[in-house]
This record gives C-alpha cells, structure tokens and sequence, in this order.
C-alpha cells in the first residue's frame, strides 16, 4: 500500500471512528418518558454505562465511557436520584451526573445498602442531620406490626424496602421511613413468614438470613442455593462462617476488614445469626430463605472467575479455592 493510500485509509478511518462516536452520544430518541436513575456511592462509570444503557437510555456504553473520560468526569459523578429521558444525549446526561442535577422530588433507597448508606441517600435530598435521625428512630414506628416485633436495641436495619418514593420540600423524612416498612411489611407474605417457621426462624431472623444471602449471592438466580447452605449449616450446628457479616461488623467499628473481628456480627468466632440484618434485601432474597434449593451442599466459594462454585465437603471447598481462587476479579 501506498503512502498516500495509508493517509486515506487513516482518514477515512479517523472520520468513520467520528461519525460512530458523534451518533453514539446522540439521544436513543424524542420521547420525553422519564425515567428514574439511581447512582450509588462507589458506583463504578462502567456499572453507570451498562445501567443506563440497559434502560435505553444512551446508544453506546463505549461512547459514554469515552466522553466521561475525556471530559474528566470519571471521579466527578455524584450519587443521588437522577431523572431522565431518552431525549435527553449522553453528554447531557453525564453532564447532570458530573454537576449531581439530582431529582429532590424522589428519593432512591437501593438494595444492599446498610442504614448508614440509606441515611446518606436522605441528606442528599436536603434532610438535616437531627430530622434524619429521629426519622430512623424505630419507637416511632411501634405502630407499624413489623416494628412492634422487633427486639429490644434493635435499629432499622435491614427493615426498609428499596424503591423510590415522592417527596415534596415539606415531606417528612419520616413519612418516606414509613412508607418504605410499610413497603417490607407487604414483601412478607404469610407463604414467605411460614417459609421462615419451617425453618425454625422467627420473621426478624428470616430477614436476618436473608440479608446475608443477598451480600452473598450477588445474583437472585443463586439466592436459593446460597440460603440452603446456611439453613443446613445451622441445622447442623455449623458456624455460617459468611466474610459480608465479618466486613459488616469492621464496616460498623470502622476498622480494617478481617474475618478475626471480634463481634456478635461475626459468624467466623459465633454460633448461629448475627443479632440482626446487615442490610437490606430484595423480596427475592426473603423467597429464597423461606424457600430454598432443594440442594445439600454445606460450602461454597466466589472463585476469580465470578462464578459461585458450591461443595459438599471442606476437602471439596479447599480443592475449589485452590482451583478457582478467591473472589471475583472482574
């Protein structure tokens, strides 16, 4: 190939790569149906590209990605409620995320998040501190039948359903608290709490559990394997020996995570649950405890591979670690 032949193969190409990237930052379409978004904290820009573009709410995850980097974005996006539309461009979109334009007319409470987590999400939207923290008193919800059977000390934890919910500037934070138990409350339905008895559990021990399965799990498909393992290791007597509740209870004391934490939190050094949930949970998740795998497998492992790989032995568990290694390394 010629000199000059390159130069316009590199042209051609550099004005193709252009074209693609200008109509993959183009908004999907003119409908102006909004949609609500919600970022997290710690939430990666790629995690942000694979959601919005599952919502069909940009062209290209590559293309975003690009122009997140290019503008110097990548560490600027904020967490909080976002509301969008497929009118709206990727650059504008990203825009709105670096700036943290959030929706103060919703509030987003995410699954998997500890109440800590769930109390930033309301100070985002411009509740203070004090209103947050009487709103996040349980006794203020005696009323509430889910709260009445709570046991003495405990938080909210784990007690507030994700979803959205409305608000106005003169909304209580009390008042999303509320709608958000009342929300858990009808999760739990008389097949899920007669689930939990069969398996010898109280409701607030079967949320319990099924907050670990959540952290565990990473996936609802696996959920019902995952719970199987802990209800057959606490039939047998066996310490669930689950590192989310170890990281939950150095999370809490604001120390170095390590299995050899000492606390009630930590089922490596106790027998049994954990005092209370270490999270919140989808219903898919309290399904899974009420109704588990019909599965006997004791161990299981997240290997480097991303997959969850289950054994019936420790000879069979140490052969998998060996195997596949520890934890997901995408």
């Amino acid at each position: 190939m010629g000199l000059g032949a390159l130069l316009l193969a590199i042209i051609v190409a550099g004005v193709s790569l252009y074209v693609w990237y200008s109509r993959s930052l183009a908004p999907v379409s003119s409908s102006k149906t909004t949609q609500l978004f919600a970022v997290s904290e710690g939430t990666s820009v790629h995690q942000v590209a694979d959601g919005l573009k599952s919502l069909d709410l940009i062209r290209s995850q590559s293309a975003f990605i690009i122009y997140i980097d290019l503008h110097g974005y990548r560490d600027k996006l904020q967490a909080g409620t976002y509301k969008l539309s497929p009118s709206l461009s990727a650059r504008v979109i990203a825009g709105m995320m670096a700036g943290g334009q959030i929706d103060k007319n919703w509030i987003t409470i995410l699954p998997g998040k500890r109440l800590g987590e769930i109390k930033q999400a309301f100070k985002q939207v411009g509740y203070s501190d004090s209103e947050i923290d009487a709103a996040f008193t349980p006794s203020v919800y005696k009323d509430e039948p889910l709260i009445a059977e709570l046991p003495a000390g405990a938080s909210l934890e784990g007690l507030l359903y994700p979803d959205s919910f409305q608000r106005a500037d003169t909304t209580p934070a009390s008042t999303i608290v509320r709608e958000s138990i009342e929300e858990m409350q009808s999760k739990l339905a008389p097949d899920i709490i007669n689930g939990f008895k069969q398996h010898g559990l109280t409701t607030y021990q079967g949320i319990t559990l099924a907050s670990i399965v959540y952290q565990e799990s990473g996936s609802s498909a696996i959920e019902p394997k995952v719970a199987q393992v802990f209800l057959l290791r606490l039939k047998d007597g066996m310490r669930l020996q689950s590192n989310v509740t170890a990281d939950y209870a150095a999370d809490i004391a604001g120390l170095p995570r390590n299995v050899n934490i000492d606390s009630p939190y930590n089922t490596y050094l106790h027998d049994g649950l954990p005092p209370g949930p270490i999270s919140n949970m989808s219903v898919d998740a309290l399904e899974a405890v009420a109704h588990p795998a019909p599965t006997d497998y004791l161990f299981f492992v997240v290997g480097q591979d991303c997959t969850v790989h289950f054994s019936h032995t420790q000879a069979e568990h140490d052969a998998a670690i060996q195997k596949y290694g520890l934890g997901c390394s995408q």
